[in-house]
């Protein structure tokens, strides 16, 4: 019988990596293996649907403290505006006592973690095995987290870097100023994640060698590391709760392949002025479309902030919608054609995987740099051009016409290789091969057997 450890899970308070770190948890729990979730009490209600083994996945919420400065409630990053994301990792620093007591009383195999970097010094006092989860890509890591970054020389990468486009430009490199912000009392992002992936027992990446072999070679180099490749981790789409009622009448009304679907993520808050420009870019396209975004800043629902005569004039073809929705089924809808988005890792990931044209719109320099491997390196996918940081109406427009037209040149280039990619990642045995190889290498490393 294969032996089954017990893992813990401690991801930053934020859904996009609670949520990667539960797709993880259950992949583990599948094959037999025992995983503590430790995650805010608010947020294991809002993540409980996504727990496929119950049996084998078991929650531990913690108390998180209010702060001075967060609102009352404020436990995840989609509770608070961005401004208050440095209190908000302070608050998670503040459940260390909780964490260590789990640990010292559950005795796991393992700890998963990724921005609390005290994990490691936890997990050496218990005896248990650190991996830091990398919830970003690899190239965005090769480049963002080497060590020895400073903030006057982030334009210089260390020798070895993989020759590639994979780079940030121009005024780009201003947005990398971010990773030496306070991220937490006494801590930068870029503190935080270099010292967790120097202090850990081994990396663990949400890729492939298919699509980042050389920036994966990279990373164990700078790292001194084992890096171990889980693959997309992509949910099952029969154990997905079907879609919406709301949202798959709407789109039966349209042809295959004419709707536009755009989705800017759980951070991104648009100006006022950029959200309306969204809102009137997708309107000149002329084709349906089916906008899932924040309310801009300083506007309590998107209704308050979307331009004059606009809902009258897109009512029946075209939808702004504030709240969640369930984005891999809405790609996998036969009427969506073409997915506007930030190119969060995720996202990243389920576009790949979907037959919608790809047009990207990133903020944050890990998502500048995951559009830098779509376009240049895979070349499947499109950026909305940018003046001063801002786009307009019409660049949006035009670049989703571009690929939705079907005698375009550009559309069928990108639409080509897609389809290669998307072919060679649902590939028989691809996602399942990575899991069963990273159990394979987990099961090693609880058993101190070297791993090559």
């Amino acid at each position: 019988m294969e032996p089954k450890f017990h893992a813990f899970m401690f991801p930053r308070f934020a859904f996009g990596h609670m949520i990667l770190f539960l797709h993880l948890a259950n992949k583990l729990a599948e094959r037999g293996h025992k995983i503590t979730f430790l995650l805010p009490k608010k947020a294991q209600k809002q993540l409980e649907h996504l727990n496929l083994f119950r049996d084998n996945i078991v929650f531990h919420p913690l108390v998180v403290s209010p702060l001075d400065g967060l609102p009352i409630g404020g436990e995840t990053a989609s509770d608070i505006p961005t401004s208050l994301s440095s209190s908000l990792a302070s608050a998670m620093d503040r459940t260390r006592d909780q964490v260590e007591d789990a640990v010292r009383i559950g005795k796991p195999d393992m700890i998963f973690f990724d921005f609390a970097q005290w994990v490691t010094e936890i997990a050496k006092k218990n005896e248990t095995k650190s991996v830091y989860f990398i919830t970003f890509s690899a190239a965005a890591a090769s480049t963002l987290l080497v060590p020895g970054l400073r903030p006057d020389n982030l334009d210089v990468l260390p020798p070895g870097y993989p020759f590639s486009k994979v780079l940030l430009r121009g005024q780009e490199t201003n947005a990398m100023s971010f990773l030496f912000y306070p991220f937490g009392e006494g801590h930068t992002i870029y503190e935080r994640n270099s010292k967790g992936l120097t202090n850990c027992d081994v990396i663990l990446t949400r890729t492939c060698l298919e699509v980042e072999e050389k920036f994966c070679d990279f990373l164990g180099s700078q790292f001194q590391r084992k890096v171990l490749l889980s693959g997309p981790i992509l949910p099952e789409p029969d154990k997905i709760i079907p879609l919406e009622d709301r949202w798959n009448l709407w789109m039966n009304r349209f042809e295959p392949g004419s709707v536009v679907f755009c989705a800017l993520g759980s951070q991104i808050i648009l100006e006022k002025n950029q959200f309306q420009e969204l809102c009137l870019g997708m309107e000149l396209t002329g084709l349906p479309f089916l906008v899932a975004v924040k309310p801009p800043r300083e506007s309590s629902t998107v209704q308050e902030g979307l331009p004059e005569g606009f809902e009258e004039r897109v009512k029946g073809h075209g939808v702004v919608w504030g709240g969640w929705v369930q984005q891999p089924l809405i790609l996998a809808h036969p009427s969506v054609g073409c997915f506007v988005n930030h190119c969060g890792f995720g996202s990243m990931w389920e576009s790949m995987v979907s037959d919608c044209q790809i047009v990207l719109l990133p903020y944050l320099p890990d998502q500048i740099l995951n559009t830098r491997l779509l376009i240049e390196e895979l070349e499947l996918s499109v950026e909305v051009e940018r003046e001063a940081g801002l786009f307009s109406k019409e660049k949006l427009s035009v670049v989703v016409r571009s690929v939705m037209e079907k005698d375009s040149e550009l559309g069928n280039r990108v639409r080509k290789n897609h389809a290669k990619w998307k072919e060679t990642l649902l590939r028989h045995g691809l996602m399942s091969g990575y899991v069963n190889n990273l159990v394979e290498a987990l099961e090693k490393l609880v058993q101190n057997i070297n791993l090559e």
